[in-house]
């Protein structure tokens, strides 16, 4: 008898866990790129350590996203002072969706890195059921930011409670602990402008029970927002 291809639940994924602000891209940073550059080389790791695996399709997960994003839809950094147009992949289709800014900091994450593959961008409330429809090997780029409210300058001011937070955040991806992702609170994650969380909460929520190897790079707040960095590879 002839063995059946692994379903979603043992397939193989990776995932690049990303913060996504818009000064990662040196064409937003400009002059102030040397303060990201550490930054930007712990993503570049991370999207490798998932491309490595030659995942069949890449899934982009980020805030803000609504539904799915497929080939030509795009998202812009003129927001930012950049006229750039970032497609997810492929060209830009007219009438596409556009992307919200995560999206299209990750689907610039994957340019750098020259994948030139399969990607779809989802909503963190969609990941489970793409990814479950998707051939294995699957790769996960998960991007959002912790929280900002770290310091007095920090966009939502300083809170106490924001960087023990965070700090749970990195152990957890530190220690590949999906169930601690799963558990985080959104209510909390809210009130520290933590807009990673729903993302993090879906990759944990995919992967429970599962076996995880884990590398945590970055774990930083340099504007007053928290930025981490893992690679995960679930078995």
């Amino acid at each position: 008898m002839s063995s059946s291809p692994a379903g979603p639940a043992t397939a193989a994924v990776s995932v690049a866990f990303c913060p996504c602000p818009p000064l990662l891209l040196p064409a937003v940073a400009g002059r102030a790129a040397g303060e990201t550059a550490g930054l930007r080389a712990a993503c570049a790791e991370a999207v490798d350590t998932v491309l490595a695996a030659r995942p069949e399709v890449v899934v982009v997960v980020g805030p803000g996203a609504e539904g799915r994003f497929g080939p030509g839809d795009a998202g812009d950094l003129r927001g930012f002072g950049v006229d750039v147009e970032v497609p997810l992949s492929g060209g830009v289709r007219p009438g596409g969706r556009r992307m919200p800014p995560a999206l299209t900091v990750g689907a610039a994450l994957l340019d750098a890195a020259g994948h030139a593959g399969a990607r779809v961008g989802v909503a963190p409330e969609e990941l489970a059921a793409v990814v479950a429809g998707l051939p294995g090997p699957v790769g996960v780029l998960a991007v959002g930011d912790g929280s900002a409210r770290r310091s007095v300058k920090a966009p939502g001011h300083l809170d106490a409670a924001a960087a023990p937070f965070d700090a749970a955040v990195a152990a957890a991806l530190a220690a590949g602990d999906a169930a601690a992702l799963a558990a985080l609170d959104p209510g909390e994650g809210r009130r520290l402008l933590a807009a990673g969380v729903p993302v993090w909460r879906a990759v944990g929520t995919l992967l429970a029970g599962r076996e995880v190897g884990a590398r945590l790079l970055a774990d930083e707040a340099p504007y007053g927002v928290g930025y981490l960095v893992a690679a995960w590879a679930a078995r």
